[in-house]
């Protein structure tokens, strides 16, 4: 049954299982307790918080470091291809090209000339020597 020691009241049962009645002493322990696991939790949510912060900041370092490594190697191949394009010479290569061009227009003279001159001459020589019904009308009205 029940036996009364001091302010508890313990009831016959196994040591395990033995509910107590807590006296005010008792009650500001466990109240001590509870505040203790609520700033053990608070701390617990501080450091969590400082971690993925840290985590964060780990993260935007690297892809900072990242985007640098890539701009470095962008700059470089810019700076190269524009170094080749800035060394050569543009009126070099446009004399070049107008040599080429100008060959290929004496080509084209050489091989047409002949042909050319073949029908420019044919052309002249037939001129016709008789007048045409409308030419000989113009005559004899005075137009011309």
């Amino acid at each position: 049954l029940a036996q009364v020691v001091g302010v508890l009241v313990y009831v016959d049962r196994p040591p395990s299982v033995r509910c107590t009645t807590p006296s005010m002493a008792q009650s500001q322990e466990l109240i001590q307790k509870l505040l203790q696991a609520e700033k053990e939790a608070e701390n617990t949510i501080a450091n969590a918080k400082k971690g993925r912060l840290a985590k964060l900041k780990q993260a935007k370092d690297k892809a900072e470091g990242d985007l640098k490594a890539f701009r470095d190697e962008q700059e470089r191949k810019f700076q190269s291809e524009m170094g080749s394009k800035a060394a050569a010479d543009p009126s070099a290569e446009l004399a070049g090209a107008t040599a080429k061009e100008a060959e290929q227009v004496m080509q084209d003279y050489h091989q047409n000339r002949d042909r050319t001159i073949a029908y420019v001459i044919g052309k002249v020589l037939d001129v016709p020597t008789q007048l045409s019904t409308t030419q000989k009308q113009a005559l004899t009205t005075g137009v011309v």
